[in-house]
């Protein structure tokens, strides 16, 4: 990422006001540094970003004419200037922190995010106090769809007053409780960077509208922190116009996040306000090193979880909430990424107490295009359905790719060994059964 100054982070202090962890910094341009097991894109132009959602145009197609109820994925990095994802990014998470600061003024610091409920009429005060804006005037913040039982409004009711149809530049916007305002993220948008964002936007309207005319499931990929936030509710924006009848639009929810469970909790819970069809790939995660070595330097809290064995907690956590959903309403939808042999059979365990039949393909799984065929061919077999992930590009591109997941499946050759014991106790099988050249058991 190139670094993207404003004259208001000029002044004395103005950088200081920035969320440390979604800032452009140099040293932390390259994003594939320290990533082992994920694609990356840079923004060249526009041009190439058109190319690239022609390209995620042909994958869908290819989905779409080589299996029923096929997957495709798709990065937003690829499709725009990442800039406006980071920005975007913190004005969220700003917005979201001002709630919960307000949530513990009013005695309710501490709860988990959906059982914090803020009464409209002390949050009026408070915003009053602050300055940000007078009870008049936030009158109208607060109408009958903003606003919950008894005059309160939950995180999902304050999210909404983020109003995706007006202006993008508009939306730039955090509240300062030192100077009492609201107040621009950066001093202006240039006409140029205005269309940029639409443009992003307008890409991933046309791969969605693609994705539902073929009967494709779009998949959107997770990545690096300081830019999920974005990426995750504007993928709920398109949750929201296309999963109206089935799940088309997937979200990505990494459990190796501190929040993992936060995020998928609300995301389930306003799908179930809203009524639309709930997705997401759950996935360990891909940038962990990364992550970690950036929080260290530029002065955060690390967001991802201490220990291998934290994330599997969390992973399984997040997993089984889906589930519960799954078994309550219906409407949700999973799609199991992992390699881990644990995790799948907790997966079995689950859809077996829970009446979670496999051919109402609510739960998928995925694996990676040649590892672990040993989980991927029996789960197959059994009837559940089980895609394999396929990396596609430019050789000099994919190889590299292909490289880190190696080297992130430290295990990988012993799953080999697994494998290879596996085919020579079956082929042996079949030889003093007389059965050698027959599938049957």
């Amino acid at each position: 990422l190139s670094s993207c100054t404003s004259a208001a982070e000029k002044e004395p202090g103005g950088a200081e006001r920035r969320e440390k962890q979604f800032r452009a910094h140099r040293g932390f341009g390259d994003r594939r540094d320290g990533v082992i097991s994920a694609r990356t894109y840079f923004y060249a132009d526009e041009a190439k970003c058109d190319q690239h959602m022609e390209t995620f145009l042909r994958c869908i197609d290819a989905s779409s004419g080589s299996s029923e109820d096929g997957f495709s994925a798709i990065k937003l990095t690829a499709l725009g200037r990442p800039q406006f994802l980071l920005q975007f990014s913190e004005v969220l998470v700003k917005w979201r922190r001002f709630f919960h600061q307000m949530a513990a003024e009013q005695g309710q610091g501490g709860r988990a995010a959906l059982d914090m409920r803020l009464e409209v009429e002390k949050l009026q005060e408070a915003l009053a106090k602050l300055g940000i804006a007078t009870k008049a005037e936030s009158q109208h913040w607060f109408t009958g769809e903003n606003v919950g039982e008894s005059g309160t409004v939950d995180l999902l009711d304050w999210n909404s007053l983020i109003d995706s149809r007006t202006k993008l530049s508009k939306l730039l916007l955090v509240p300062n409780i030192k100077t009492r305002q609201l107040e621009p993220l950066l001093s202006h948008f240039t006409e140029e960077e205005e269309l940029q964002m639409k443009r992003m936007l307008q890409r991933m309207d046309v791969l969605a509208k693609r994705a539902t005319e073929t009967g494709v499931r779009l998949m959107v990929d997770a990545e690096q922190s300081y830019f999920q936030p974005a990426i995750s509710r504007l993928t709920l924006e398109m949750q929201r116009r296309f999963n109206t009848e089935r799940a088309i639009i997937f979200n990505t929810h990494q459990c190796y996040l501190k929040e993992a469970y936060d995020n998928v909790s609300v995301d389930v819970e306003l799908s179930r306000r809203e009524g639309w069809h709930f997705g997401t790939k759950l996935v360990r995660g891909a940038y962990m090193d990364q992550e970690r070595e950036r929080a260290a330097k530029i002065g955060y809290e690390d967001p991802i979880n201490p220990t291998y064995e934290k994330t599997n907690k969390m992973y399984h956590r997040c997993l089984d909430y889906v589930l519960e959903e799954i078994k309550h309403s219906r409407k949700a939808n999973v799609m199991v990424a992992t390699h881990n042999e644990d995790t799948v059979k907790f997966t079995l365990r689950r859809m077996m107490e829970l009446g979670i039949h496999p051919s109402e393909k609510k739960v998928c799984f995925g694996q990676l295009l040649g590892m672990c065929d040993q989980i991927t061919f029996p789960l197959g077999q059994a009837g559940f359905p089980v895609y394999k992930y396929v990396p596609y590009g430019p050789v000099d591109e994919v190889l590299p790719y292909l490289s880190r997941r190696a080297q992130e499946n430290r295990g990988f050759m012993q799953r080999a060994n697994q494998e290879r014991d596996l085919l020579w106790r079956e082929f042996k099988r079949r030889i003093f059964a007389g059965t050698i050249f027959s599938t049957n058991p």
